[in-house]
C-alpha cells in the first residue's frame, strides 16, 4: 500500500508507529490510514495532524482494480468510522470499480453495530463469541468485507468468510491469524509494543 502511495501521490514516509503510542507527528501532517482504530484516534487525539482513509484517496485513483464480476458480498462498517460517511461513500465506490454486487446488511453504515471484539476485556471470552456471532449472523450473505482486521476475525469467528479490503484489491484470500479472542489481542499488544518509534 505505501508503494502504491508513493507511486498515486508522491514519495512519502511511512509512519510506522503504532497510533496508541502517540506518534510524534509534524505539525500539520496528514496521515493516510488503512486502520479504522488508526482513523479515529488521530481524528480526536491528535491535533497537530490530519488524517484520510486510504480507501479514500484510492478511490479517486486510477488503480488497477481487478474483477469480481458481479460476486455478491456484503459488508461490516467498522465501529471507529460509523459517524464517518466519507469513508463508507469511499469503500463502496471501490467495490463498485471491482465489480462486487454489494448486499447491505439491515444495520450498515452510521447504523451499524460492532462486530462482537469491543466487548473483549469487558465480557467474558465466551460472551465476546456470542456477540460475534450475533453480528455474523445479520450479514446477509458469506462473504463479508471488512477493513478492520478485528471485523476480520470475528467474522471468522462467527462463521462467515472475511474478505479484508486489501486483499481484495490484490485478488488475496484473507487468512485469519488468530481464532481466539485472547490470542488475537495478545498479537494486537505485542505489535502495538514493537512498533513504539520509527527505528
Amino acid at each position: 500500500m505505501h508503494e502504491i502511495m508513493n507511486n498515486t501521490l508522491g514519495e512519502m514516509e511511512r509512519l510506522d508507529i503504532c497510533c496508541r503510542n502517540h506518534p510524534d507527528i509534524s505539525y500539520g501532517a496528514q496521515v493516510i490510514n488503512t486502520c479504522p482504530g488508526c482513523d479515529r484516534r488521530y481524528r480526536q487525539n491528535y491535533a497537530e495532524s490530519t488524517t484520510i482513509s486510504v480507501w479514500e484517496v484510492l478511490a479517486k485513483s486510477s488503480f488497477p482494480f481487478p474483477d469480481y464480476h458481479g460476486q455478491k458480498m456484503t459488508i461490516l462498517d467498522a465501529c471507529p468510522t460509523r459517524d464517518q460517511s466519507r469513508v463508507h461513500d469511499a469503500i463502496r465506490t471501490l467495490l463498485q470499480k471491482m465489480n462486487i454486487q454489494i448486499i447491505e446488511p439491515e444495520k450498515t453504515r452510521t447504523t451499524g453495530t460492532c462486530c462482537g471484539d469491543s466487548y473483549y476485556g469487558s465480557l467474558s471470552v465466551g460472551e465476546v463469541k456470542e456477540m460475534m456471532q450475533k453480528r455474523a449472523s445479520e450479514m446477509p450473505v458469506t462473504d463479508v468485507v471488512v477493513y478492520c482486521v478485528s471485523c476480520s476475525q470475528s467474522m471468522y469467528i462467527g462463521g462467515k468468510k472475511p474478505r479484508y479490503f486489501v486483499d481484495l484489491l490484490f485478488g488475496e484470500e484473507t487468512t485469519p491469524m488468530a481464532l481466539d479472542p485472547d490470542e488475537w489481542h495478545r498479537e494486537l499488544d505485542e505489535y502495538s509494543n514493537i512498533h513504539t518509534s520509527c527505528d
